[in-house]
């Protein structure tokens, strides 16, 4: 993390344009005060460079005095990284003499972002142990095997511990009971991160002189929330066999009979309908984006991906990412490179986000028969994972920073929340319980969400 915020200081230093206010090496001249801020974070920059450089060393010392015990490709990355160390510095210094020019902040930039990626690597292949334990039974094969039929004892079960029916109940409650139950089915856990990831692509937008209006955020918002609810009621209707034999989906409305399944749908289709409708007030490439989401987490993702492949939660993250481009086009009318990259950001974050989830519910997405990651390839190797996506995430996060000008807010948060989500990762590793994963399904929310308010407060204070 220490790398990292070297690096994150880099990309702000580069934004405030800090080489021109300090153009020697390896010291500035002049006092520091905050009536030059650029002046301050080429400082601040510099001291970050030392810290880290000391424990860069003591990172190398610890290395040599422990090669014995580590394996090979570990010593091979670490050394990657620690060499790779001193041509960051080399190339910053070349930068503030020679002056900024885009090849050379790239290459500064880039090379930065090999050495973090280089770390984490060693310390994933370190943290694990060689044999990775065994995944579940009936998966070792090929995923989509354990699948039961719909008429198992699980399913009869469930149906026969269901709650009784609306019409059973006094009619005030009877509404109550049948309202809720609609609510639930268009998963209103999801609506309020991915409103939030339509929000900061709307609000990056408007920094290339876009005008937001207030029609825009609330046509935009209002069909995402349409179009969420939408994809959820599909999914209960397609899934609802596979969850009358998960402990946790099988109290689902459609999986507990509460709402029939051709109410269910029709439902989803109302829904569905209104959502382009209310995307098609904005423009037609945002009501296409959004008919794109609706499918792609419905069929694809529902029926395609998740029932046949290992790999469902990472192509599954393209519906995650869907909502930024949704933004971007509701204010541009266009794609957008930035808009772009907040997806790149949102489609890594989610397996390292939902490897967690997956870690906590191994039996019960066993039970039903999806080839998760932890159930086909065991939770050593979903741990490990876990960690790559971080890391890819984090370096994304840079990345959108650097072609955006997003600044230190930005910066602190990807930096402060990055850091905690790590230490909950690395927890995950060495407790390697439910409760461990449940801490880090947490802190990837919490990254995400404080990262998308930066996002939003940076790019209107622009």
């Amino acid at each position: 993390m220490g790398v990292y915020l070297l690096v994150v200081a880099g990309a702000t230093a580069s934004i405030a344009d800090a080489a021109r206010a300090c153009t020697t090496w390896p010291g500035c001249r002049g006092p520091v005060t905050f009536a030059d801020p650029a002046l301050l974070i080429a400082w601040g920059h510099r001291a970050v460079a030392l810290l880290v450089g000391c424990l860069a060393l003591a990172t190398a010392v610890a290395a040599f005095r422990a090669r014995h015990r580590l394996r090979r490709r570990v010593l091979a990355a670490l050394a990657l990284g620690i060499a790779l160390f001193p041509v960051q510095v080399g190339i910053g210094a070349v930068v503030v003499t020679s002056g900024p020019t885009d090849l050379l902040t790239g290459a500064h930039l880039v090379v930065g972002m090999v050495l973090f990626t280089a770390l984490v690597v060693a310390l994933a292949w370190d943290l694990e142990p060689e044999t990775s334990d065994a995944p579940s039974e009936g998966w070792a094969v090929e995923p989509g095997q354990g699948t039961a039929d719909s008429s198992d004892e699980p399913a009869a079960a469930a149906a026969e511990t269901s709650p009784a029916s609306p019409a059973d109940l006094p009619p005030v409650r009877r509404a109550t009971a049948t309202l809720s139950a609609y609510f639930r089915l268009m998963k209103p856990r999801l609506m309020w991160l991915l409103c939030l990831v339509a929000a900061a692509g709307m609000a990056l937008a408007s920094t290339g002189g876009d005008d937001l209006t207030v029609s825009t955020v609330v046509l935009t918002l209002g069909g995402g929330v349409l179009a969420i609810g939408a994809s959820g009621t599909f999914n209960h209707v397609l899934e609802r066999e596979k969850d009358k034999k998960m402990d946790r989906t099988s109290d689902r409305p459609i999986a507990t009979h509460q709402i029939p399944v051709r109410r269910a749908v029709a439902f989803g289709v109302g829904l569905a309908g209104l959502s382009l409708a209310v995307f098609a007030q904005v423009n037609l490439l945002a009501a296409a984006l959004g008919l794109s989401a609706i499918l792609f987490y419905s069929v694809v993702y529902t029926l395609v991906l998740k029932p046949n492949t290992v790999q469902n939660t990472v192509i599954g993250g393209f519906a995650g990412a869907l909502p930024a481009l949704i933004g971007w086009a509701a204010v541009t009318g266009t794609f957008g490179l930035p808009g772009l990259a907040l997806a790149g950001v949102i489609f890594l974050w989610t397996p390292a986000h939902f490897y967690n989830l997956a870690l906590a519910y191994k039996e019960d997405y066993a039970k039903g028969g999806f080839p998760m990651m932890p159930v086909v390839r065991g939770e050593a190797t979903t741990r490990k994972h876990i960690l790559y996506y971080l890391a890819a995430t984090l370096v994304a996060a840079v990345a959108l920073a650097a072609m955006t000008g997003l600044g230190w807010l930005y910066a602190a948060t990807t930096c402060a929340f990055g850091g905690v989500f790590l230490w909950t990762v690395l927890r995950l590793h060495r407790e390697r319980t439910e409760s461990a994963a449940f801490r880090a399904f947490h802190a990837s929310n919490a990254y995400l969400g404080t990262l998308l308010v930066a996002i939003v407060v940076d790019a209107l204070a622009v």
